[in-house]
Order: C-alpha cells, then structure tokens, then sequence
C-alpha cells in the first residue's frame, strides 16, 4: 500500500526524462516523423508538374493540329473540286454561246427571228400587195 503523498510525488516524477502519454495534444506517430522536404526537392516537384501540365498542352496542341492539317486537306480537295466544275461550266457556257449565236443566225435567215411589231408591218405589206392585186384584178 501507498500513501497519498507518494502517489502524488510518483505523478509529478519525470521518470528518466520520458513523458507521460497525455491525450489533450495527440498527434500520430507520422506527423512527429515527418521529414520535411528541402527546398530543391519542393523545386522539384514543381518543376515535374509543371512539366507534365506542358506534355498535357503539347499533346493536345499537337492533336489540334493534326486536325486542322485535316482539315486544310479536306478545304483543299473542295476547292480543287470547285475549279474542276468551274471550268466544265465556263466550257459549257461557250459552247451554249456559240449555239446561241447559230440559232439566231439560222432563225434570222428563216424569218422565225422578228419581232411581233416586225411581223405585222409584214402582213400589212403583204396585205396592201393583196388589195393592189385584187383592185387590178377587179379593173381588169
């Protein structure tokens, strides 16, 4: 048995310089060993970092411009489409010019060219000739 003073003295004793486990200020064994990094491991792991943020950028700018080279391509076969049909039409067109201009000499030496205002001014010749003739034929 004990007596009340040693106890009390056997709770403040130091005991060879090791603390007593106190549960106020509990930490984990891990957090007390912690080691902390220098400052060139910290520049380290930023430089590290920082470099695979600029392989995630080069990787997708190099994606980007693959496709814009397809792109230009597919931009580049449209337009080599658009002049080949350009030209095909511009042959058509002359070759339509010249048809046209063979139709209107053709309808012009067939007559099918005149106008309407024309084509009365020739009936009313045509008819003046008929009453002249048939007022000759009448005096005869």
């Amino acid at each position: 048995m004990t007596t009340p003073e040693y106890n009390d003295w056997w709770d403040r004793r130091i005991n060879d310089n090791i603390p007593k486990p106190s549960h106020k200020n509990s930490q984990l064994i891990e957090e007390h060993l912690r080691v902390v990094p220098s400052e060139l491991e910290i520049m380290k792991q930023d430089f590290e970092r920082r470099n695979a943020e600029l392989e995630k950028k080069m990787e997708q700018m190099e994606k980007e411009n693959m496709n814009l080279r397809l792109d230009a391509d597919v931009q580049k076969l449209e337009v080599e489409r658009l002049r080949k049909g350009k030209a095909k039409a511009e042959k058509d067109l002359d070759s339509l010019k010249v048809y046209y201009k063979k139709l209107l000499l053709s309808m012009r030496t067939t007559g099918l060219g005149k106008t309407s205002e024309q084509w009365r001014k020739e009936i009313q010749e045509e008819k003046n000739k008929a009453d002249r003739w048939e007022r000759m034929f009448q005096e005869v």
